[in-house]
This record gives C-alpha cells, sequence and structure tokens, in this order.
C-alpha cells in the first residue's frame, strides 16, 4: 500500500475527465476532481504519491474498505464462470445473495427485488406501495434524500430536489424530528417526539388517508445530517400506517449494512416495515447492487398478477458475487461487531471530546460508523456556520474546515454546516484515532469564523 507517485499519468487522467467526463451535481467548470491512483483499506492515494484517510467511505459505502482481497477474489471467480446472465432465470449468486440478505432483514422481508442502485430500489418500493394499495400519494420527510432518479428526487426532501421538482408526482413532505432544529418548539426528545407524531398524524388527515399509498422515511437520515430518530417515533409511524392502511417504507441505502453498528438500522428500533430499500454497503460499492426487500402481504399482490417492473441488469451476477463475499467477510470478520463497539468506544467519545475543545461545535450525534457533527457561529443561537444550501463565499467556512482535514490527510465528508464521520465499518482504532486528530486541527480553523 506504498503510493508510487506518476504526476505524468495523473495529469493525462485530469486532462481525458476535463474534457470528456460529466459530473454529477456539480457546475462542470467550478470542479477539480482529485485524480485518484489507488485505494486499500480506508485508504486512498493520488498520483503525487498523496494518502488520504477516507472518512467519507466513498459515498458512504465502502463498508468493508476498498478492495478487500476476499471480495476482489469472488468477483474474479464470478467473472471466468457466468460474468452476466439475465434476470428471468435462477442463478447460484443471485440467489444466494437474495438468500443471505433475507436472513438478515427485519420481520418477514423475505422476498428480495434486485436493483442497479438506491434511487431505482426507492423507485421500485415506491410503485409496489401504490399498486398494492391501489393510491397515489406518497409522504416523505423535508431532511431526506432518497435518489437522483425523477420519483426518487420528487420524494427526496433537500435542495437537490428542485430543479427537478415536478409539483405533480404525488409527493407531500412533512417534518420529521429533528431535536437540535426543532420545528415544533420542543424541549425534551419526548416532545419532539410526540409533536412530530402529531403533525404527521394530522397531514394524513388533511391529505386524506385513502390517498396515500406510502410514507418513506430513512431509518437514520443520511446525507441531510445523521438524525437519529427519538425513541418511540419509528414505531410511532408503524402505528399509524397500520391504522391508516398505509404501506411503511425505510429506506436503509446509507444505513443498512453494519454503518449503524446493526445489520440494519432498523433493528435498533425493533420496527418492521413493510418494504426496505438497500444498496451501498450490501457489496460495498463493488459492482452496483440495491434492491428491495418485500413483506409477506406486498410479495403476495403478485403472487398471481404480473409485477409491471423490471431492469436488464436485475440481480447481475458480478453484483450478486460481490454481495455473497461482502456479507460473509462481514459476518467471519466480525464487521458490525466493530462499528458498534468501535462507535461507543472510539468515534463517539472523541468526537464529544473535540465538541467541549472546539465553540464552532453545536451538536454531536450518530451510533456506530454513523456521525455528524453540527458546525455553527454561535452555540446559544445554533446560528449555522454557513446559511442553508450556501454555496460560493458564503460557503467559505466549510471549505476552508474541509481544505485543512485533507492538508492533514483525511477526506472528510462535507454537507453544508456539516462534517460527516463515516468511516469504513472495519477501520481500526489507530486509522479512527488518526482521523480525530486529524479533524482536531481542521476545526481549529472553523473555529475562527465563531462569533
Amino acid at each position: 500500500m506504498t503510493p508510487q507517485p506518476n504526476p505524468e499519468v495523473g495529469a493525462a487522467v485530469k486532462a481525458a475527465d476535463r474534457a470528456h467526463v460529466f459530473h454529477s451535481w456539480s457546475a462542470q467548470e467550478l470542479i477539480d476532481p482529485l485524480a485518484v491512483a489507488g485505494a486499500e483499506g480506508s485508504y486512498f492515494w493520488d498520483y503525487d504519491g498523496r494518502r488520504y484517510l477516507d472518512f467519507t467511505s466513498g459515498l458512504v459505502y465502502t463498508n468493508i474498505g476498498y478492495q478487500h482481497p476476499k471480495v476482489v477474489a469472488a468477483i474474479q471467480e464470478q467473472a471466468a464462470r457466468m460474468t452476466t446472465f439475465a434476470p428471468a432465470f435462477a442463478v447460484e449468486a443471485r440467489s444466494e445473495a437474495a438468500r443471505l440478505i433475507a436472513e438478515r432483514t427485519p420481520g418477514d422481508l423475505d422476498k428480495i427485488f434486485f436493483t442497479n442502485g438506491g434511487a431505482d430500489a426507492v423507485e421500485h418500493a415506491v410503485r409496489m406501495a401504490r399498486l398494492h394499495t391501489g393510491r397515489p400519494k406518497v409522504l416523505s420527510a423535508y431532511r431526506s434524500y432518497h435518489g437522483g432518479t425523477q420519483q426518487a428526487v420528487n420524494i427526496t426532501g433537500d435542495p437537490r430536489r428542485w430543479a427537478s421538482d415536478s409539483g405533480t408526482a404525488g409527493v407531500v413532505h412533512f417534518w420529521a424530528p429533528f431535536p437540535y432544529r426543532s420545528r415544533f418548539y420542543a424541549e425534551t426528545e419526548e416532545q419532539e417526539c410526540a409533536r412530530a407524531l402529531e403533525h404527521l398524524e394530522t397531514t394524513i388527515a388533511f391529505e386524506g388517508p385513502s390517498t396515500i399509498a406510502a410514507i418513506i422515511l430513512e431509518t437514520i437520515p443520511g446525507t441531510a445530517g445523521i438524525m437519529t430518530p427519538p425513541a418511540g417515533y419509528l414505531a410511532g409511524v408503524r402505528e399509524l400506517c397500520d391504522t391508516y392502511g398505509i404501506v411503511f417504507v425505510l429506506d436503509e441505502v446509507m444505513a443498512g449494512f453494519g454503518r449503524t453498528g446493526k445489520w440494519f438500522a432498523a433493528d435498533l428500533y425493533d420496527v418492521v416495515p413493510d418494504l426496505m430499500t438497500f444498496a451501498k454497503g450490501v457489496n460495498s460499492g463493488y459492482v452496483p447492487l440495491g434492491g428491495v426487500a418485500i413483506s409477506g402481504a406486498i410479495a403476495e399482490t403478485f403472487g398471481k398478477r404480473p409485477y409491471p417492473g423490471g431492469l436488464t441488469y436485475s440481480g447481475h451476477p458480478l453484483a450478486c458475487a460481490a454481495a455473497v463475499a461482502t456479507i460473509d467477510v462481514m459476518a467471519e470478520e466480525g464487521v458490525v461487531e466493530n462499528a458498534a463497539r468501535l462507535g461507543e468506544s472510539v468515534v463517539g467519545p472523541g468526537l464529544r471530546e473535540l465538541a467541549e475543545r472546539h465553540p464552532c461545535v453545536g451538536d454531536v450525534r450518530g451510533v456506530g460508523m454513523f456521525w455528524a457533527l453540527e458546525l455553527v457561529r454561535d452555540r446559544e443561537t445554533r446560528e449555522p456556520l454557513v446559511p442553508y444550501n450556501a454555496a460560493g463565499e458564503a460557503n467559505a467556512p466549510m471549505a476552508a474546515f474541509a481544505a485543512a482535514a485533507k492538508e492533514g490527510g483525511v477526506w472528510p465528508f462535507v454537507n453544508m454546516n456539516r462534517t460527516h464521520v463515516v468511516p469504513p465499518c472495519n477501520a481500526s482504532e489507530a486509522e479512527l484515532k488518526e482521523g480525530l486528530a486529524v479533524l482536531d486541527a481542521a476545526l481549529s480553523v472553523a473555529d475562527g469564523y465563531v462569533g
């Protein structure tokens, strides 16, 4: 894992990227992507030989780190045996991946529909809910992200929705609980939970329960801020869905497969949805894969009635072989347990210690390897360090923080006024402490904007 500098190749990679690659969520002329030469474990490096500890896990998906040899070998073995095959057939890798996932999903979510990623998993979950209920509407939270495809981005609550919001997608947004920035003037988590559930039930009543197919929530919202729900909230949503005949969908694309120290975040709250979406950590992103785990009642809807949906690469053998190997690795190497243990003993205490030293830190929240620091200008007023959806000069404080972290050798996850701490779930204690030390120095830069 010793990076070998090769700046000439790096320059060629960047030139080709600039000439031909169209990047996601970006003004193309205003970005300067780093040319990455390689990656292994919790680290990646550029063509100048500079190495970074990846505190983003890619886009929160390399739950077992980069280039795990057992998963790489499984992909190679599957490629030699059967590179691809159409989804209408029974294929060993596909069947085994579905079996291993179903063994770990909560309740009776025993049928697995494979997709290419999280966004199309959400698309199909919504389609299933609408067909199952015969109702058009979907309710989702404002602080959420569910994917970039047309329906999924309309369900999304954050600003990435705005440019594509059709206003006719049958989506109604509501406020989910967030005690640090309560929309319900709550003074305790218990108040936040009760008032958020009352708000949701009122929304259901005014929208018309008979028009609502599904309520979709990220079990723990990811990109929107890693806001762990207060005790009783998800159980309360489950109860509302049962009362009004609404399908309860949990989006575990980011929170699933060990990220929270459980196989699924739903296990933390003892709640079972009707549909659950997954992707990312299912195979650490080594080959694109996502899916929907389906309850018995909804699966039965399509027992003799065709489900009108599918994908050419549904359950792609290479992706499924990677999933089988990843799940096996996680079980054999105690990856889920590692995330729980080090999250509780190293990451959580370390971040709270940083908060005590740095006035820019307003809130620390998270679980497992899924944490966020909320950065503020004033702890008393809780004014964010940068305005909501800030860009350009308005975002300068967060840009300065990110630059300082990178200078220290840590690649940070930065979104709005937050930095998320989301390293691989199998990161070592030494790696985590290395990263926390760099964040300590970078937060000192952010402190300069306080007051």
